[in-house]
């Protein structure tokens, strides 16, 4: 019988942080289908985790070659896609966000002819291949009569991106360019509304399961109505178990899959603050107790702290000082670390890309 503390272990092995990682950082990302990165460092170490002898360099790589962007295709929020994924799931996800963006905009005097304005003159500014920093499209923006102060820059980004025109592309010094998606994504892959729902929710419980319906709603913030059309779709191709009353949905290979990784599964796991193994549910009580939630976001202030994780269970927080070899860890446990996770902190971090 499954239980509770089986399911963050199942959910190791689903995410490939426990047993062989995934080809490459283009393979990781699709596999997840989107991981949050408003903390892009952070997202890159998260992809390198789940990719065989994957490095950091072979990430930013992957992004300079148009095979993974950062947009905002779930919640309003920073993730990165593969390229070929972005524009079906902005399809589904879009038009809410966007709607609810309305008050916003009128707040910031951003009416739709100003931010079809916008759209005209990024465009102007990008196509042919044109890549520019942020503050060297706000700066065209600037030149020519619209005011980017009070947020206003971000908004148009944000509404641009989410309707499709710019996606974050390439690397360029640690920062990522702006492109056009249509030409930094020439092969997009284009799916029927019905398709493309039930490749969502497929995905998701494939890569994140066991989960809930629940979770996998808050994920992508879908209408109820959109998460059932998905659901009848993806369910026949999903296992479905059940857990003090609660339905969860996975891979049909997950459990093997774990069994065949559960040693590496109840090691330890130094993970970036906002890793999919914590962010990828509503409900995280299965490996972390309610008590200790305020430990990993301080004050509910969107920030979420790195974690420790031992044994499928998230006992306590990560911070590092320093740089190369002198980079130093400290842990900071929510109860006491048991001594052979104690022991591995250090060196799981020495590893850590």
């Amino acid at each position: 019988m499954t239980t509770q503390h089986e399911i963050g272990l199942l959910r190791l092995a689903a995410q490939h942080l426990a047993g062989p990682g995934l080809t490459n950082p283009t393979e990781a990302v699709a596999w997840l289908t989107a991981a949050q990165a408003q903390d892009l460092p952070g997202a890159l170490t998260s992809v390198v985790l789940r990719t065989a002898g994957g490095t950091r360099q072979a990430v930013e790589a992957a992004l300079d070659r148009g095979e993974i962007v950062r947009s905002w295709p779930m919640r309003g929020t920073l993730h990165l896609v593969a390229a070929e994924d972005l524009a079906w799931i902005l399809q589904l996800t879009t038009p809410r966000l966007v709607a609810r963006a309305v008050g916003r905009q009128a707040q910031l005097g951003l009416d739709p002819p100003t931010l079809e304005w916008a759209r005209e003159l990024a465009v102007e500014a990008l196509t042919g291949g044109r890549r520019l920093r942020r503050n060297e499209l706000l700066g065209v923006w600037n030149a020519a009569g619209l005011e980017t102060t009070s947020q206003r820059g971000y908004h148009l980004i944000w509404y641009l991106s989410q309707t499709g025109t710019l996606c974050f592309g390439p690397m360029d010094d640690r920062e990522q360019l702006i492109v056009l998606a249509d030409e930094w994504i020439p092969r997009p892959r284009r799916l029927e509304r019905e398709e493309a729902l039930g490749e969502l929710v497929l995905r998701y419980f494939r890569s994140h399961g066991p989960a809930t319906v629940k979770d996998f709603t808050r994920w992508t913030n879908l209408v109820a109505a959109d998460v059932k059309i998905g659901l009848a779709l993806a369910r026949p191709a999903l296992a479905r178990i059940e857990v003090d009353g609660v339905e969860y949905l996975m891979d049909p290979g997950t459990p093997e899959r774990l069994d065949t990784n559960r040693a590496q599964a109840r090691g330890v796991f130094l993970l970036p603050g906002f890793d999919e193994f914590i962010l990828g549910y509503l409900d995280r009580g299965a490996v972390l107790p309610a008590e200790f939630a305020g430990h990993i976001v301080p004050g509910n202030n969107g920030v979420f702290r790195p974690t420790v994780v031992g044994d499928g269970q998230v006992l306590g927080t990560w911070t590092h000082t320093g740089r190369g070899a002198k980079r130093t860890v400290t842990a900071t446990p929510f109860r006491e670390f048991p001594p052979a996770v104690a022991e591995a902190i250090p060196r799981v971090h020495a590893t850590l890309p």
